[in-house]
């Protein structure tokens, strides 16, 4: 374990796999407090969070339920005093085919917007009075290309994601010293996208970096976005060079 975060209390949302797991591993062992989150995979989370180097908890939360979103930063700040970061990965979508308006129901439409937009802002909204006492107070959300190119596993996905990369500038126009910054994968490897055989096949024909993204890979931008002290209202893109060919 290094020490580098020793003292910095992190929330990872939707960690409980992927993305938001392997932040969590990565923060953790560099000295950071992790609180793991899941809206259901508890058995997992709480695997996570045991497995974990430092001083973790679970907290299961739908964050799409705004009193269950509250109820996870009022309780992270009841069991250890502070915030530090907050990085937003929790996320929902579904495969459907942009041409195929019919399948897009609003049911669909609504989960997707209350779980990526929602959630995330929810959560951000009741996080900043805590983070503004830190003294290296960090939000990142996990977004997508899919907010800024119309590609994407849903319209609705696509719209979420391109609504999370604007909150993001826009707070960090607006709550400074506190750094806003998003992760914007391409398409990565993990337990969600396992059968999207023909996506990653064509990530890796069009891509410079001929594969899809890993959760190393965004974890790792996580990681730099934290590390810089100043940088802020950035969308940092890990595609491999994928949108440099759309």
């Amino acid at each position: 374990m290094s020490e580098e975060f020793a003292g910095k209390v992190a929330i990872v949302t939707g960690s409980s796999s992927g993305i938001g797991e392997e932040t969590a591993r990565r923060l953790s062992a560099l000295g950071a407090t992790v609180v793991v989150n899941s809206a259901s995979s508890v058995e997992a989370g709480e695997a996570v969070a045991g497995s974990l180097p430092g001083t973790a908890a679970y907290i299961r939360a739908d964050i799409s339920n705004q009193d269950e979103a509250h109820g996870l930063i009022d309780s992270t700040v009841e069991r250890f005093g502070k915030l530090d970061f907050l990085i937003n990965n929790a996320g929902w979508t579904t495969e459907i085919p942009h041409h195929e308006l019919d399948d897009l129901t609003n049911e669909i439409f609504q989960k997707t917007f209350d779980v990526n937009v929602f959630g995330t802002w929810w959560l951000t909204k009741r996080a900043i009075p805590h983070l503004r006492s830190s003294d290296d107070p960090n939000i990142v959300n996990i977004t997508s290309i899919a907010g800024i190119r119309p590609v994407g596993s849903s319209m609705a996905y696509s719209m979420t994601k391109a609504a999370l990369n604007q909150m993001t500038v826009l707070l960090a126009k607006s709550y400074g010293p506190i750094r806003v910054n998003a992760v914007a994968p391409g398409l990565v490897a993990t337990p969600w996208t396992k059968d999207w055989e023909a996506m990653h096949a064509g990530v890796a024909a069009t891509a410079p970096i001929p594969r899809s993204a890993t959760p190393d890979d965004c974890a790792e931008a996580v990681l730099a976005l934290l590390r810089n002290k100043y940088t802020t209202g950035e969308i940092f893109v890990v595609d491999g060079g994928l949108t440099l060919k759309m």
